[in-house]
């Protein structure tokens, strides 16, 4: 079920009906098709004195075909913002970001793009400078729901000595590929990971298994990781057996029917794989919803044992294998439920806030053995599943994010490919929400 509303919106009649009532506008989101240009318009670069980046952005930039500027356009839109905040060191240096933005705001065109580069104030010692640096996070949030039209806004913390690493994240960012995500803070850790023969091609030579591929999201990442050039294990239950070939036989990968509740799933996968593998997507999910005083044990227990016990499990029998190749990627889905809660899922939030936990939990020990591991967590996103939800609900998760639609399973998919590509190597512990910006939880 398509979202009707929307369409109606970006229609003739509805623009002006929409304008006139004072109604939700959901812009037409700029999305990726193979072959775009990285953005649509040149990017107007600012930078605090001392920053350490802007140089490294201007590098990538030029590499892949886009415009850098350094004073602004004196016609047309700008495809997007960057600007360099890593040298304020004090609170009173934040009135850089006003210069900068304030004069620029309107100067965005539709489904632009902000960024924001800073430091993390965590790895930060002198106070004066972590408080500056955390304050810039406020900045960016309310970009994302000031400047409206599709544009989004990001701040990316990048880790000293991580200068030569940010090629993969501001690819991402800056492309229809982030089309709904929003609002998000990334931190990009130190080092300089290799970067792919072929952007269009990121993933080529690299084996990706992908639970819960038959339908849905699932699918989708899949297909994204296909289209990257990874070869796919798309694996679901048996009962999903039909569907499960369509998708390996539509990626042209290898389909596999494994139960990864079962006792002994663990030993199943790794006696099926031959070789080590590359990326990991934990994406197996299912939902049980009743508020926990109406819940039974067995819904409790069943929605925990897909969404949080069998990645924790298959990722434990994988790695003590040795069956994740060095260089490796693990990615978890889980979703804004496990960040703000909600009414009628305690189990399911539960799930996915453990999710979240295992990824924070486990990312010092697997990146001492290679190993990266991060987690998307969607919001509204139009699946079969969502289509089946009052209409009321289903409206409401539509429009309460700064893009004032619901996502789609492709948006979801081109996350997981970002934090899945060689370029994105110092990227671990992070969970990036692919929610439009939603109003919950923020």
């Amino acid at each position: 079920m398509g979202d009707r509303y929307a369409s109606f919106a970006n229609s003739g009649p509805g623009r002006t009906m929409i304008k006139r009532l004072g109604l939700p506008d959901p812009p037409r989101l700029r999305r990726y098709t193979p072959g775009d240009p990285l953005t649509e318009g040149p990017v107007l670069i600012g930078a605090a004195p001392g920053g350490r980046l802007a140089d490294q952005v201007r590098k990538v930039l030029a590499g892949a075909g886009v415009e850098a500027l350094d004073e602004p356009l004196a016609e047309g839109k700008h495809g997007a913002l960057i600007f360099d905040a890593s040298g304020i060191t004090d609170v009173a240096e934040l009135g850089e970001l006003y210069g900068f933005f304030h004069p620029y705001a309107r100067s965005v065109r539709r489904s632009g793009r902000v960024i924001v580069l800073g430091t993390p104030p965590a790895s930060i010692e002198d106070p004066h400078e972590a408080t500056a640096q955390r304050a810039l996070e406020g900045l960016t949030r309310s970009i994302g729901k000031e400047f409206g039209r599709g544009i989004t806004s990001q701040l990316v913390h990048v880790d000293r000595g991580g200068e030569g690493a940010i090629e993969s994240t501001l690819r991402f960012l800056l492309s229809g590929r982030s089309a709904y995500v929003s609002g998000q803070v990334v931190t990009v850790g130190p080092g300089t990971p290799p970067a792919p023969a072929d952007w269009q091609l990121p993933l080529a030579g690299k084996t990706a298994l992908v639970t819960g591929a038959a339908r849905g999201i699932g699918a989708a990442i899949a297909r994204v990781l296909a289209r990257d050039g990874a070869d796919v294990i798309a694996l679901d239950v048996p009962a999903a057996g039909e569907a499960l070939a369509g998708v390996a036989n539509d990626v042209r990968g290898r389909a596999l029917q494994l139960d990864l509740t079962a006792e002994g799933a663990g030993d199943r996968l790794a006696s099926h794989l031959s070789r080590p593998i590359d990326i990991v997507v934990h994406n197996a999910g299912i939902t049980r919803d009743k508020t926990i005083a109406k819940m039974d044990e067995a819904a409790w227990n069943a929605v925990l044992a897909v969404n949080l016990v069998a990645p924790s499990r298959i990722n434990e029998a994988l790695i003590s294998r040795d069956l994740i190749a060095p260089g490796g990627r693990i990615v978890g889905v889980a979703s804004i439920a496990g960040i703000a809660g909600n009414r009628g899922q305690t189990n399911y939030a539960t799930s996915k806030a453990g999710v979240i936990g295992l990824v924070q939990s486990s990312a010092p020990e697997l990146l001492a053995k290679n190993i990266t591991i991060n987690a998307v967590a969607p919001g509204f996103i139009e699946t079969a599943m969502t289509a089946k939800m009052p209409v009321t609900l289903r409206e409401a998760g539509r429009r309460m994010n700064s893009m004032a639609q619901g996502g789609l399973p492709v948006d979801v998919a081109e996350t997981i490919a970002w934090f899945a590509s060689p370029g994105s190597a110092t990227i671990t512990g992070n969970v990036v929400r692919v929610c439009g910006q939603s109003l919950l939880g923020a």
